[in-house]
């Protein structure tokens, strides 16, 4: 899972990253496999949103994430960068063997989507972010029942 987890980019359906670049790797003394890695992706804006605030909608993403085989967990967390005032998306998703079938991979996926704009668009921003995330959130489990990743 993990493995597969690191190879999800690139891949047709995911054209949004644009680039993935892993900055440190290493074993720490507990044997927890430690990443951080550096993604850039293209976002979409929505088209209420004044033009002028955002030219460009591509962000910077760094990823953490920690595999320890002695528990079979791997947790991932992502934030964006950059665009925070606009809009601050914080994930966090922890992989465990299945209770019930260790044949099986269980996923929890979290997330916390904050803006700072003000303007009296805060809440319409953290609705659109909320909006996206769980059509993205769908998106995945079907690709994944397909057999994509």
């Amino acid at each position: 899972v993990t493995f597969a987890f690191w190879l999800r980019y690139p891949n047709p359906f995911a054209s949004h990253v644009l680039a993935v670049d892993v900055l440190d790797r290493h074993v720490d003394e507990r044997g927890v496999l430690k990443t951080t890695r550096l993604v850039l992706k293209k976002g979409k804006v929505p088209k209420w949103f004044p033009e002028s605030f955002m030219k460009n909608s591509e962000a910077f993403i760094i990823e953490e994430s920690e595999v320890n085989p002695k528990t079979k967990t791997m947790v991932t967390r992502t934030k964006n960068l950059n665009h925070v005032r606009i809009m601050q998306v914080e994930e966090t998703q922890t992989f465990t063997q299945h209770g019930q079938n260790p044949e099986w991979t269980s996923c929890k996926t979290e997330a916390r989507i904050i803006s700072r704009f003000g303007w009296g668009m805060t809440s319409r921003i953290e609705g659109f972010g909320q909006t996206n995330f769980a059509a993205n959130a769908i998106k995945v489990m079907i690709n994944n029942e397909n057999g994509h990743l």
